[in-house]
C-alpha cells in the first residue's frame, strides 16, 4: 500500500469536536478499504492567506494514511460533497515524517518564544554619521519656493 500525506482546511464555524469527528469519519473511510492512518494532527484555527469560500480562517488537520489508491478516491469524493471542508490536499510520500510534522515544531518555538526576539540590551551605536544634529542645517527644496522665496 501507498503512504500519503493528507491535510484538509474545515470552517472556523465550526468546532473543535466537530473537526475531531470528520476526522474519524474520514478514518473509517480509509479502514473499510483495508488502510489505516498513522497519525492524526490537528493544528488549530489559522488565517488563510485569502479568503476561500467568505472563510478568512479555517481549521487545519493533517493525517498519514497507508491505504490502497481506491481508499483515497471515496476519501475525497466524501470531503468534496461536505460543506464544510473548505479545501484538501493529498500527496503521495517516499516514506511518512516521524515525530512531529514542521507546523507543530513551529507552534512550540512560537510557544518558548525562540523565533524573532531581539537581544536585550543597549541600543546600537549609530552609523558613522553620527547623531542626525551632526549633518548640519536643511536647505530649502527649490520646488518648495513661492513668488517672495519663502517655502
Amino acid at each position: 500500500m501507498a503512504l500519503y500525506e493528507h491535510v484538509y482546511l474545515a470552517r472556523q464555524d465550526i468546532s473543535a469536536q466537530q473537526v475531531e469527528a470528520l476526522t474519524e469519519q474520514l478514518k473509517s473511510v480509509i479502514e473499510s478499504f483495508q488502510g489505516k492512518v498513522t497519525k492524526v494532527e490537528y493544528w488549530g484555527v489559522k488565517s488563510l492567506a485569502y479568503r476561500i469560500k467568505k472563510n478568512r480562517k479555517a481549521h487545519f488537520s493533517l493525517l498519514n494514511i497507508e491505504a490502497p489508491a481506491a481508499a483515497l478516491t471515496e476519501m475525497e469524493r466524501q470531503m468534496g460533497i461536505n460543506e464544510d471542508v473548505l479545501r484538501f490536499m493529498t500527496l503521495r510520500v517516499e516514506e511518512h515524517e516521524q515525530g512531529p510534522s514542521a507546523m507543530m515544531r513551529k507552534r512550540d518555538d512560537d510557544d518558548r518564544g525562540e523565533r524573532g526576539e531581539r537581544p536585550r540590551g543597549p541600543r546600537p551605536e549609530r552609523g558613522e554619521r553620527g547623531e542626525r544634529g551632526e549633518r548640519g542645517p536643511r536647505r530649502p527644496r527649490e520646488d518648495n519656493i513661492g513668488e517672495e522665496g519663502l517655502y
